[in-house]
């Protein structure tokens, strides 16, 4: 855990390139790293399993749904977006007819010139608590240490709905029921309540 967390896929300029880098020069030599193309495959999939979880908690039905998404780059402190789990999720949510409320500490300025296309579908919000406002749900994509330890109190009054798809296992499935929120994280099934 010092610096990494169990979630929805790795990202940026690196290990992305490299991994491929080193798949294609296998390749190219008549060689096969099952291993390294195991985990470009896996990583590919896993970047869809937060869409999985919102679109099966609605049954398909996510046309005029309202998304609060805390973090656009793919790890917090950067504005990097290279390989970000986010580019997978947010063009699958509005695909999927959604929109999206989206606040990121410093990734807003990137995520306007990658999702341009998207101008419509995307409010971009200048706080975390803002992007909650009238939100269907939120999903946290990116462990900023701001969303850590947010005032869940203001976060479901914020919401249509007290729900939480969870990105990165920031938050105690215990306390997540305690306090009336229906919880999907990561490898930890449902918190029911």
């Amino acid at each position: 855990y010092s610096f990494l967390y169990p979630g929805i896929g790795y990202g940026g300029s690196c290990f992305p390139k490299d991994l491929k880098a080193l798949s294609t020069t296998a390749k190219e030599n008549a060689f096969k790293l099952d291993v390294v193309d195991s985990v470009i495959a896996a990583n590919e999939r896993q970047k869809e399993v937060l869409f999985n979880k919102v679109q099966q908690f609605y049954n398909g039905q996510l046309t005029g749904k309202t998304f609060a998404i805390w973090g656009l780059s793919f790890k917090p402190n950067t504005d990097d977006m290279r390989e970000a789990s986010s580019l997978v999720l947010v063009r699958a949510l509005v695909a999927a007819g959604a929109t999206l409320r989206a606040y990121d500490p410093v990734a807003i300025e990137e995520a306007q010139r990658l999702f341009h296309d998207l101008s419509a579908n995307i409010h971009y919000c200048e706080s975390s608590m803002d992007a909650c406002t009238d939100a269907d749900a939120l999903i946290v994509v990116t462990e900023w240490s701001e969303f850590r330890n947010p005032d869940f109190t203001v976060i479901k009054s914020a919401l249509k709905t007290p729900i939480i798809f969870d990105g990165r296992n920031l938050y105690d499935p215990e306390s997540m029921q305690e306090s009336g929120f229906r919880y999907f994280a990561i490898g930890r099934g449902e918190t029911l309540f």
